[in-house]
């Protein structure tokens, strides 16, 4: 557990006191124990999962209010504690927001990302953050020297893609559906076009489609003038549909399209999280007699941060049309209200304290 700093030090930090209550407080600096590590945080940016926190202000898993939010993020690490080696003050580094217990059932059957225990950390939207041990053992890791930290900050996101295309078996060649234009959807083009698909970008909005086009999809669909299901089987040889289909927007309906999409024998990935207690229709006929595969990714594993880490050293992908600009710490509440007002529609704001 993290220790207050006893030399009275402070930080500014954004506490979410619940529903669309968030407060820029001065808060004490944390101590780093035994195994943790200080971070003084460089860049952290802005997240679906964190807009949705704001809205209901808590997460389950994840978080209970008054607290410091937010969970993607890099820096420098400031101090270390006692037993920790690895890491030193002034290394850049980058962490996962969570770290699985490599002891459970799940991990030992290499499904780390559904361990029992997984320990998640939150604390991005502030000065510093303290890591727990397990964190700094399993999922820190320093940034080369060509990342900036603004590209670091974009790891644990892209783990989950990573992880999602994976998951996916795409091939070369294949026609790959995308549904949605937030980064998620983003990753998934520019990744599938890594894999050497045709990829298909589905959206509401024309300038939001411009986005997917430059990171490489082949096709844009409308979905506010086209029937999506149509569109698709248009495009695909002979009017079958799509080998593989990702839905990244959230709601039952989508995913329902999604599937619909699909050729005999094709993948869909339910990727995106759709709200409790909600549920689809499948044709059971059409699912067993067309061979079709529905999967849903969830998280990240400690290979997959170092896989999206390597993506990003190397330049396979262009970080630079996923972040839509910066903004102060300070200004955060006001960000987050015009987020969910739909006023601000950055795909991810950089927050530097």
């Amino acid at each position: 557990m993290d220790t207050v700093s006893d030399s009275g030090a402070v930080m500014t930090a954004a506490i979410l006191h619940g529903r669309e209550d968030v407060r820029i407080e001065q808060i004490p600096i944390p101590s780093p124990g035994p195994g943790e590590v200080l971070v003084k945080i460089k860049t952290a940016l802005t997240c679906g999962t964190d807009l949705k926190v704001y809205r209901r202000g808590y997460h389950a898993r994840m978080l209970k209010p008054p607290t410091v939010f937010g969970h993607e993020f890099s820096g420098v690490v400031d101090k270390v504690g006692d037993g920790v080696t690895q890491f030193s003050p002034g290394m850049r580094v980058v962490a996962a927001n969570s770290a699985p217990c490599g002891k459970c059932f799940f991990c030992k059957k290499d499904k780390p990302n559904l361990c029992t225990d997984l320990l998640f950390v939150n604390g991005a939207y502030a000065e510093y953050i303290c890591l727990p041990s397990r964190i700094v053992e399993k999922n820190l890791i320093e940034i080369p020297e060509n990342v900036t930290f603004m590209q670091a900050a974009l790891v644990e996101p892209l783990a989950c893609v990573v992880k999602g295309v994976e998951d996916s078996d795409i091939h070369p060649g294949d026609l790959v559906g995308v549904l949605g234009t937030g980064p998620i959807a983003y990753m998934f083009v520019a990744l599938a076009k890594l894999k050497g698909a045709k990829v298909i970008s589905v959206g509401r909005r024309d300038e939001r489609l411009s986005i997917s086009q430059k990171l490489g999809a082949d096709y844009l669909v409308n979905s506010t003038r086209l029937d999506v299901v149509e569109a698709i089987k248009t495009i695909s040889e002979g009017n079958y549909g799509a080998d593989v289909m990702i839905e990244c927007i959230g709601q039952p309906v989508w995913w329902e399209k999604a599937i619909a999409c699909l050729r005999k024998g094709g993948v869909v990935n339910l990727f995106g999280g759709c709200p409790s207690n909600t549920a689809i229709e499948v044709n059971t006929e059409r699912l067993h007699y067309s061979e079709l595969t529905l999967k849903a990714s969830f998280h990240h594993t400690p290979k997959h941060i170092r896989e999206s880490l390597e993506l990003i050293a190397t330049g396979r992908i262009n970080t630079d049309l996923f972040i839509s600009g910066e903004k102060p710490l300070n200004e955060l509440p006001f960000l987050f209200d015009e987020m969910a007002n739909r006023l601000n529609q950055s795909i991810k704001m950089a927050i530097i304290p």
